[in-house]
């Protein structure tokens, strides 16, 4: 047998007294036993008890010495990471990220806006940015005639001459405002959304110094200051720089103006449009000079167009054929800036579109300029009838002008033969006459701009009779046109001064061409600069001269007027096709903006047939 403890149970033999000491050994034992196994149960029993470790007190927390290492090591560490990372920052080079860089149509436009600031006159401000002009002309309007004498400083000179022109002034202010309405966005991604305005405003408040804004009864209106053929010592017989002019400044006032009073009216109000959300006020002025003066062209006593009140020698460098166009031009204006239904009754009456030639036919059909604006006023309204219609009783007229539109944009193709090309594809709107690119650029204005329309309106294509063409078809008619003029032609030539590596350097322009070098060349002295056969002193960026003959040739020759002047509403026109097919950004026209004063309500039904009489 065993024990408890795993022994064998046998006890051996022993004497006596051995027996006893093992006995008394033996109870001793089982007392250690007792308290051994006591002190096992106590010790198996009793939590386990740790050596305290060392700790750190942090004031607000303590925590072990080791840990504390530990989070400093790391801290450390961590430290000298990001430090070495910005140290590598700060001294490693960079490749910096230019912006997306501008494309051709957007630079070119950049550098046509330069051109309004060289033809300034009147005094300039500081931020005029070419430094060969100067303040001038600062006593036009004391030379009056057919009115009393009034300040007429500031506005635009019209070409390489230092006259100004109201009638095509006024007509360049409407395309670039109209521009600005439409591509608002583009031109602020361009850099020149207040470069654009500030030049539209320099024109607009010269336009309100020739007439009485506030007066409901408008009596005379200035439509010229300088003369080109009445004098001895004009702007036409003198060479001099505007600074330095010495002759009769003439102010001519008329008082009878239905084109120069329509034309003035659609400028005023559609800058009032470009200036409604930044100058509220200046805006409302805008619109006030716009209804008055389109009341005075619509006066029915003062019917004979402007330049029939002018001496014989001006009647001959802008006479206006008509004023009918003009009336439905400044008439849409005037609706889109006020919303007043009785401009849009004016210009959807058949009879008013009726005058104005809207059925189309001769030679001159769908040609938009200084003179005509029949084109531009039906695509005008074609935005509206697209756009927004407004129902009965206008609908039939709208469509009729977007028939007519579309007739216009087909005649600018090549297929349908409408218009000559040179050999090199310029389309000879002009019929082969002087000054060909203003009548390209405007009409480039309006296929871009008609484009624009049609994909808003989700309209994929436009019917040429029996055919149909995509809407990039008219895109492509106003790049083509455009990218002639800016060098791909048979020359290789650039017709924008300052564009390309090639480009007109004799350019038809007074204060281009004579240097400021501190010396006044008088009347007949500064002619030697108009005869000299060399560049000019002053390379005039942005202008676009009148161009090429029906051959693609161009004689680049100061004398040359034909061909080397530019004016500002060739270059309006410019202006205007450049930003339209600009893609500067991936954004097309602001559909809303223009109809901001127009009613919000659904297209008017007609009224219902008359009851049935049996």
């Amino acid at each position: 047998m065993y024990n408890t403890w795993g022994g064998p149970l046998d006890v051996a033999a022993m004497d006596s007294g051995a027996e006893d000491n093992q006995s008394r050994n033996l109870d001793f034992d089982r007392a250690s036993v007792r308290s051994l196994e006591e002190t096992q149960q106590s010790w198996l029993l009793e939590p386990a008890r740790h050596k305290a470790k060392p700790q750190v007190d942090l004031g607000c927390m303590t925590c072990s010495r080791k840990f504390f290492f530990i989070f400093l090591c790391v801290l450390f560490g961590a430290s000298a990471t990001v430090g070495f990372a910005i140290l590598i920052w700060k001294v490693a080079p960079r490749k910096h990220h230019s912006p997306q860089p501008l494309d051709n149509y957007t630079i070119a436009l950049q550098k046509s806006l330069l051109f309004f600031d060289a033809q300034k006159s009147g005094v300039l401000p500081s931020s005029n940015n070419i430094s060969w002009r100067g303040t001038s002309a600062v006593r036009d309007g004391s030379d009056a005639i057919g009115a009393p004498p009034t300040s007429l400083s500031g506005g635009f000179y019209d070409a390489g001459d230092n006259i100004k022109f109201g009638f095509p002034g006024a007509y360049a202010m409407t395309l670039l405002s109209w521009s600005v309405i439409e591509y608002a966005e583009k031109y602020q991604a361009a850099g020149e959304y207040e470069h654009m305005k500030e030049i539209i405003k320099w024109g607009t408040d010269y336009m309100m110094k020739t007439f009485n804004i506030s007066s409901t009864n408008i009596q005379t209106v200035f439509a010229q200051v300088g003369a080109g053929n009445e004098s001895i010592a004009n702007d036409h017989s003198c060479w001099e720089r505007p600074e330095d002019m010495d002759y009769a400044r003439p102010a001519y006032a008329v008082s009878s103006g239905p084109d120069l009073g329509g034309e003035m009216a659609a400028a005023l109000a559609a800058a009032s449009i470009v200036f409604r959300a930044d100058l509220p006020a200046y805006s409302s002025k805008l619109l006030m000079a716009a209804r008055n003066i389109f009341t005075f062209a619509r006066d029915g006593g003062k019917r004979n167009r402007f330049v029939t009140q002018l001496p014989p020698g001006e009647q001959v460098f802008y006479n206006s054929t008509g004023f009918w166009d003009e009336y439905i031009w400044g008439g849409a204006w005037l609706y889109y800036a006020t919303g007043n239904s009785s401009y849009l009754s004016l210009v959807t009456n058949p009879i008013l579109a009726a005058h104005a030639g809207a059925k189309g036919g001769g030679p001159w059909y769908g040609i938009f300029s200084w003179d005509n604006k029949l084109a531009g006023a039906q695509l005008l309204l074609t935005r509206l009838h697209v756009l927004q219609s407004p129902g009965y009783p206008y609908e039939a007229q709208l469509q009729q002008y977007w028939n007519e539109t579309n007739t216009v944009m087909c005649s600018y193709l090549p297929n349908f033969k409408r218009f000559n090309r040179t050999k090199g594809g310029l389309v000879e709107l002009n019929h082969g006459g002087g000054q060909p690119l203003q009548y390209v650029a405007s009409a480039a204005f309006l296929s871009a701009l008609y484009a624009d329309y049609l994909r808003v309106a989700s309209v994929p294509s436009y019917n040429c009779g029996p055919y149909s063409f995509p809407v990039e078809t008219l895109r492509n008619f106003s790049r083509t046109q455009l990218d002639y003029i800016l060098g791909k032609n048979p020359l290789n030539m650039s017709y924008v001064v300052g564009y390309g590596d090639k480009y007109p350097k004799q350019v038809h322009h007074r204060a281009a061409s004579i240097p400021k070098n501190g010396v006044r060349y008088g009347c007949q002295q500064g002619r030697q600069w108009l005869y000299k056969n060399a560049p000019n002193p002053h390379v005039i960026v942005g202008a676009m001269v009148g161009g090429p003959n029906a051959r693609d040739e161009y004689r680049d020759y100061r004398d040359s007027y034909g061909q080397a002047e530019p004016t500002v509403a060739g270059n309006a026109a410019l202006t205007a096709a450049l930003i339209a097919v600009s893609t500067v950004t991936s954004t097309g026209i602001d559909a809303n903006t223009i109809f901001g004063a127009i009613p919000l309500s659904g297209p008017t039904p007609p009224p219902p047939p008359a009851p049935y009489v049996p």
